[in-house]
């Protein structure tokens, strides 16, 4: 990693700005990043998300947590964070 002092990479007045919330510290700034989130580009989220609609579907058509559980394999926690989750 290497560090650049403030003054000569930044504008004036964004220094200025970022003096008011620290001032003489080290501050990381992380890359710009277009990085897809966690299961897009293998089609894992859409799975997972596809798997949790049949589960909330089936809850509200009178399945039980303890029922679902089974049949997904899932812990019965799990399961109620999925069918309580508020939308």
């Amino acid at each position: 990693m290497n560090y650049m002092k403030g003054k000569d990479v930044l504008p004036a007045r964004l220094l200025k700005e970022i003096q008011e919330y620290v001032e003489g510290s080290l501050v990381y700034i992380p890359k710009k990043s277009n990085k897809a989130g966690w299961g897009y580009l293998s089609g894992a989220r859409e799975s997972i998300d596809q798997r949790n609609k049949r589960m909330i579907n089936l809850f509200e058509c009178g399945k039980s947590i303890g029922d679902l559980a089974k049949q997904f394999h899932l812990g019965e926690d799990t399961i109620k964070k999925i069918v309580y989750k508020k939308k």
